[in-house]
């Protein structure tokens, strides 16, 4: 992330594929988040499913920012979440994802007015809850008032937690499992491969 931000011109424009992890975890982690959303106008971020640009198990994101100029104040206003993870489910034969898939996101995207922007999500003032869009910002301060600065968010209910007469197919939760641990699987691996090289 810092190097594609080093390389990018002052006004340059930059959409970033990144696995979960690098959305919440802390130290450097958090760190480069801190100085991502003060020194670039961080705008968009879409969450995508398990397995699309990663090995299976690894949820993906995809981060939009624009550069700038260095300046005190933080360029980051308000960040805009797509997500199209929670109750999504994909599989690479069956139910492929293709770009029809995203024809929302890229309308509410609206590149030409990043200001003219719309929520489809909205919370329900007699009962404090949310509906289920997609399409919901955060400020600068809300996203900095977060534990380290995580800018993991999810705030749309998880049906196949909660429903489960409502569960998806049992070839599509079966794919998820084994995505799982073969992810979990490749991690212990790099982890052994790290060690390993360490002692050498």
């Amino acid at each position: 992330m810092q190097h594609i931000k080093t390389m990018l011109k002052i006004t340059g424009e930059a959409a970033v594929v990144l696995p979960d992890n690098v959305l919440f975890e802390g130290g450097a982690g958090e760190e480069v988040r801190k100085q991502l959303l003060k020194t670039t106008e961080l705008h968009t971020i879409l969450r995508l499913p398990t397995g699309i640009f990663y090995a299976p198990g690894v949820k993906a994101n995809v981060l939009f920012f624009n550069n700038k100029p260095a300046s005190k104040e933080a360029w980051t206003k308000d960040i805009w979440f797509y997500d199209y993870r929670t109750n999504i489910h994909h599989t690479p034969k069956k139910r492929v994802m293709t770009v029809q898939h995203l024809e929302e996101f890229i309308k509410l995207y609206n590149p030409d007015n990043l200001n003219k922007r719309k929520e489809t999500w909205s919370e329900d003032p007699s009962t404090g809850s949310g509906s289920e869009g997609r399409w919901r910002k955060y400020s600068y301060e809300e996203i900095m008032a977060r534990d380290k600065t995580s800018l993991e968010i999810f705030w749309i209910k998880d049906k196949s937690l909660t429903d489960l007469d409502n569960l998806p197919d049992p070839d599509i939760l079966a794919n998820e499992i084994i995505d799982n641990l073969e992810s979990g699987l490749n991690s212990f691996r790099e982890i052994m491969e790290t060690i390993n090289g360490n002692e050498k």
